[in-house]
C-alpha cells in the first residue's frame, strides 16, 4: 500500500464512523533532535505474523515486518517537526502527529468505509486534544504489545524515524544520529557541547536549552 505522510503544515480530515480498527503509535517522544513520529494501521487479514512492541524486535525483523505491513496492509504516516515540537511542547506535538496520521489513513479509505475505532498506545489520546480529531478513540496503556494493530504502527513509526534520522545524520554528520536516532546518549551529548544544537534540535528540551543559554 501507499504510504501518506504529511506534516504539521497540512491537514485534510476525513472523519466517520463505521467498523474499522485503526491502531495508533508514535515514536521519537524522548530524543532531543528530530521529529516525533505517528503512524496509523488498519491491518489486513490475515495480519503479519510476529507482530509485538518494536521495542522488542530487533531491527532485522522490524524491517521484514514494516515491509509486509506496508505491501498488505492499509496505513500511514504523520510527522511533526522540531519548530513544531518546542512551539506545541512535546505532548501537543504527539497528539497532532497522531491526527495527522489517522487523517492520512482516513485519505486511503473506500467511500463506504470509516473509522469504527482508534486504538491508541498509552493513557491518553487526542480526543478532546486536538479541533481536527474526530474519531471514537481508546487509549491502551502497554497496547504496543497487547493490540496488533497498534504494533504494527508502533513497527511503522519507529522504522520510518529511524530512518529520518539515518537521513538527517549525512547532514549532520558530529552527532551520532545514525546510531542514537536523535536520544541523549554520551556521544550525542558531547557532540552538543562541541558543535552547538543544529536546526533540527529541540531548543525546549533542557539540554539543548542549557547549551544556549551560555
Amino acid at each position: 500500500m501507499p504510504a501518506s505522510v504529511i506534516s504539521a503544515s497540512s491537514f485534510s480530515s476525513a472523519c466517520g464512523s463505521g467498523g474499522l480498527i485503526v491502531g495508533v503509535d508514535e515514536a521519537g517522544r524522548g530524543p532531543l533532535a528530530g521529529p516525533v513520529v505517528a503512524a496509523a494501521v488498519v491491518l489486513c487479514k490475515p495480519r503479519p505474523s510476529g507482530l509485538d512492541d518494536s521495542k522488542k524486535l530487533t531491527s532485522a525483523r522490524r524491517a521484514v515486518l514494516e515491509e509486509k505491513i506496508k505491501r498488505r496492509c492499509r496505513w500511514a504516516v504523520g510527522v511533526v517537526g522540531p519548530e513544531d515540537i518546542d512551539r506545541l511542547n512535546i505532548f501537543g506535538a504527539t497528539m497532532l502527529a497522531m491526527t495527522l496520521a489517522v487523517a492520512a489513513l482516513c485519505e486511503q479509505l473506500a467511500h463506504d468505509e470509516a473509522v469504527g475505532e482508534v486504538l491508541v498506545d498509552g493513557n491518553l489520546t487526542p480526543h478532546g486534544r486536538r479541533p481536527e480529531w474526530c474519531w471514537p478513540a481508546r487509549p491502551i496503556v502497554g497496547g504496543d504489545a497487547l493490540e496488533p494493530c497498534i504494533s504494527a504502527a508502533s513497527i511503522i513509526a519507529k522504522e520510518h524515524r529511524d530512518r529520518l534520522m539515518r537521513e538527517a545524520a549525512q547532514a549532520h554528520p558530529h552527532y551520532g544520529w545514525e546510531r542514537n536516532a536523535g536520544y541523549g546518549t554520551p556521544e550525542h551529548l558531547t557532540a552538543l557541547r562541541t558543535h552547538g544544537p543544529t536546526v533540527l534540535h529541540r531548543r525546549s528540551f533542557a539540554p539543548v536549552a542549557q547549551l544556549e543559554m551560555f
